[in-house]
């Protein structure tokens, strides 16, 4: 792994894609570091799949420059550094996950021990099973398996524990967690709050193509001045739009959940106009309400501008 956990492993510089008559990405600036773990947030066609197939190479940019650890992305010498998990892949049907995975590894000069991937992916005990035979979260293991097995020095994972069970999902964290410690790059696509929050040493939310938002949790999370308040209530949720310091109402199961500046006045006002209401919660807000929020204020500014 690279010793160097500040330099920049990969980047997009003043990178431009279009499909057809619609443009993605414009004058994007973009950089991956070496020993950390980068989430890319927003919402579907904001751009992410676009960023990480430039990276990756899959993709080439119409203008605009793109390096993966200082060569062209299509260079194999760049390529043999990188390990990705697609959202979406197939495998060799007849192959045993052992075998799939050692037939992986062997493209690589600095594979990983067979036996070592099957551990880190938690696979062992499917080791001798075919990839015809598993189900959707084991076979999304196995593609785990397959791309940390040349000992990358940048991982690129999309919705990586799509189909798991909690117990596999953390265990899949701890391995991630354990590469970016020891030195590798990760670039992590994922819908699930949780994930990034757990995962993430930064966050980047992209909308409309353009970067909206780039820190920390925590960072990310404090730019949302607001504190959230679950209702139980059997009122409808357009009586509390007007709550004072009210920035968003939304149904959430049984419960109202109300994004606010003003708790303690979006209370007495909510009791205000429903006296039986009896349960409610205040919390601070959370990553998914940040990145909600983020992206409805730059909504909000396009319009405004057009």
């Amino acid at each position: 792994m690279l010793s160097n956990h500040s330099s920049t492993i990969a980047a997009l510089e003043g990178a431009t894609k279009a499909y057809g008559t619609h443009r993605v990405l414009e004058a994007f600036d973009f950089t991956l570091e070496a020993g950390s773990v980068t989430a890319l947030l927003g919402p579907n066609g904001a751009g992410k799949s676009t960023v990480a197939g430039l990276l990756t190479g899959r993709l080439q940019a119409d203008s605009g420059r793109v390096t993966l650890f200082g060569r062209d992305p299509s260079d194999q010498l760049a390529r043999a550094r990188l390990g990705i998990m697609l959202q979406a892949g197939g495998l060799p049907e007849t192959l045993t996950v052992a075998e799939a995975v050692d037939l992986h590894a062997g493209y690589f000069a600095r594979r990983l021990p067979t036996a070592a991937v099957l551990e880190q992916a938690g696979l062992t005990a499917l080791a001798n099973r075919r990839c015809d035979r598993l189900s959707g979260g084991e076979a999304r293991k196995v593609q785990f398996a397959l791309a940390i097995a040349g000992a990358p020095d940048l991982l690129v994972l999309d919705e990586p524990t799509t189909g798991f069970d909690p117990d596999a999902r953390r265990a899949m964290w701890d391995v991630v967690r354990a590469k970016a410690d020891a030195g590798a790059g990760v670039l992590l696509a994922t819908h699930h709050m949780d994930e990034a929050e757990a995962l993430a040493d930064r966050i980047v939310v992209i909308a409309g193509g353009r970067i909206i938002a780039d820190g920390t949790p925590a960072a990310i999370k404090a730019q949302v001045a607001a504190t959230a308040i679950r209702l139980r209530t059997r009122l409808p949720a357009e009586r509390f739009r007007a709550l004072p310091g009210v920035a968003k109402v939304e149904t959430v199961g049984a419960d109202l959940s109300v994004l606010t500046t003003a708790p303690r006045a979006s209370l007495e006002a909510a009791f205000a106009i429903d006296p039986a209401l009896q349960h409610f919660e205040v919390t601070g807000a959370s990553l998914e309400d940040a990145l909600a929020n983020l992206v409805q204020s730059n909504r909000t500014a396009l319009k405004e501008a057009a």
